[in-house]
């Protein structure tokens, strides 16, 4: 998450100085490396600067949230008993 968020800033700043999407592309790539953003993602945040989208963070989506809000709710959840069934191996004859 934060390399991504260093890297539109990055980009940000190369919109500003006028480099084109194609421009920003090497350059990223040679700062960043093997962590840099795919060429399809650095054109779509180029031409979300350039269109003048000022904020580098990324806007909130709907859906699963990636983390639990409370994690103190999981350890207080009541454990149940965990029965283990023995399965016949196929390689014995029974």
């Amino acid at each position: 998450m934060q390399r991504s968020l260093e890297q539109r800033m990055a980009i940000k700043f190369c919109v500003k100085l006028e480099k084109s999407a194609a421009e920003t592309i090497p350059m990223l790539k040679k700062a960043f490396g093997v962590d840099c953003l795919s060429d399809r993602q650095i054109f779509r945040w180029h031409k979300a600067f350039a269109e003048g989208r000022k904020d580098v963070n990324d806007e909130n989506r709907a859906g699963r949230p990636s983390t639990t809000p409370v994690p103190t709710t999981i350890m207080q959840a009541p454990l149940q008993p965990v029965v283990l069934l023995e399965r016949p191996d196929p390689r014995r004859p029974p």
